[in-house]
């Protein structure tokens, strides 16, 4: 099966396991931009734990050889954070792929692998429906902490119920409220996690007095109205590769919003809110500076407003029409990477060719530009290279 046809389009953006279903993508003539944002192998290594051996070595060498596929074919790649791009800069060099043509044509390779998160609405969110309160049977004088999102493999909510039992005593009016436990897709199956967390908060005498679990999926257009009930929300997870590179989506969620921000340290978000003071970052597995920081958030009104106001301006770095600028960009100035243009000829040591030589090698390059991006290519690629000729004294 070759997967469905995408002779319509001159471009295509894809992620994921796309560009195996669609199999004529790897050899045709289109701009391929693969969203990278997800490191798939470095997820496999944590969910994979319940399998065997062998069978997990399997599974994380065929998504890493998955990845390596785009790698390979992409003419533009898109990651979620700095650390991302640095991990993938990596993997892109181990294959090939940093090479001197690449280089030559942009040093800063950013025309080649752009910092394109996933991004958020601009305007601010607005409820249209009830939300967890009602839903709940909650009033207004209850503290609400909100885990956004499922519970998989990586992350680590049972130092948060830990945390919550802590509490308990003092404030007794404080409810952690799981967003998600069950995914919408039946093929999707559920992790162990979200098993040992319904265990450990029946265990605990938590479940249904201050741990509440919304056993179905809020439909993304109605996730606001449960957001905007939030007192404040919460990512807790373990420290491992997958943390340093991950980029919790469901954090983007909590900046559109505005409840101040509790999370573990050790990814790209956690810097974040510990740079702009967007809330508390705790160490991994640490119940007691957790629940140390659930109790500011939820008590401490000054700091909490001061984390709203700057969670306020800090969210608009992360609107759509922000992030996907580079995007855009390459959009309205499609090309090939420089190492995937037919006629660039190979790298070999330069021989001395003479004068007519010379010529002769960049008139073939030219045309090569011209068929691939027209002018704009040609003075791109001369503006590089009087770039190199022309050195600062």
């Amino acid at each position: 099966m070759d997967g469905p046809r995408a002779d319509w389009a001159q471009l295509v953006v894809l992620q994921g396991h796309v560009l195996e279903h669609i199999p004529t993508l790897k050899t045709s003539n289109h701009l391929v931009i693969a969203d990278i944002y997800d490191p798939m192998h470095l997820e496999q290594l944590e969910q994979g734990r319940d399998l065997s051996d062998d069978q997990r070595a399997q599974v994380v060498d065929a998504v890493t050889a998955v990845l390596s596929t785009q790698l390979r074919r992409g003419d533009f790649f898109l990651c979620a954070s700095q650390r991302q791009r640095h991990f993938w800069l990596g993997h892109l060099a181990a294959i090939g792929r940093l090479s001197p043509t690449v280089y030559d044509a942009d040093p800063t390779t950013r025309s080649l692998l752009a910092v394109t998160p996933f991004g958020l609405s601009g305007k601010p969110p607005q409820r249209t429906g009830p939300g967890l309160r009602d839903t709940l049977g909650f009033g207004s004088r209850e503290k609400v902490v909100l885990w956004a999102g499922g519970v998989c493999s990586w992350f680590d909510p049972l130092t948060l119920l830990h945390a919550v039992h802590a509490l308990r005593a003092e404030h007794s009016d404080l409810r952690l409220v799981f967003l998600g436990m069950r995914h919408p897709n039946p093929d999707v199956p559920e992790m162990g996690r979200a098993g040992q967390t319904r265990r450990l908060a029946q265990n605990l005498g938590l479940t249904g007095v201050q741990v509440f679990f919304n056993e179905t999926w809020v439909p993304y257009a109605d996730r606001q109205n449960w957001l905007l009930d939030a007192d404040a929300s919460v990512t807790t997870h373990f420290e491992h590769v997958e943390t340093t590179f991950a980029f919790r989506t469901r954090v983007l969620d909590y900046l559109w919003a505005g409840p101040p921000i509790v999370t573990t340290d050790g990814d790209a978000f956690a810097e974040l809110v510990a740079a702009e003071q967007l809330g508390v970052v705790v160490p991994a597995q640490d119940p007691v500076a957790l629940a140390a920081a659930l109790q500011r958030v939820l008590y401490d009104d000054d700091f909490a407003a001061g984390c709203r106001d700057r969670i306020a301006a800090v969210a608009q770095r992360f609107t759509w029409e922000t992030v996907l600028a580079p995007l855009v960009e390459f959009c309205r100035h499609p090309r090939p990477a420089p190492d995937r243009l037919r006629c660039t000829p190979p790298i070999a040591p330069e021989r001395r060719t003479g004068v007519a030589g010379a010529l002769r090698r960049d008139a073939a390059l030219v045309q090569g530009y011209l068929a691939a991006g027209g002018p704009s290519e040609v003075a791109r690629r001369a503006a590089g290279r009087l770039r190199r000729w022309v050195k600062p004294s």
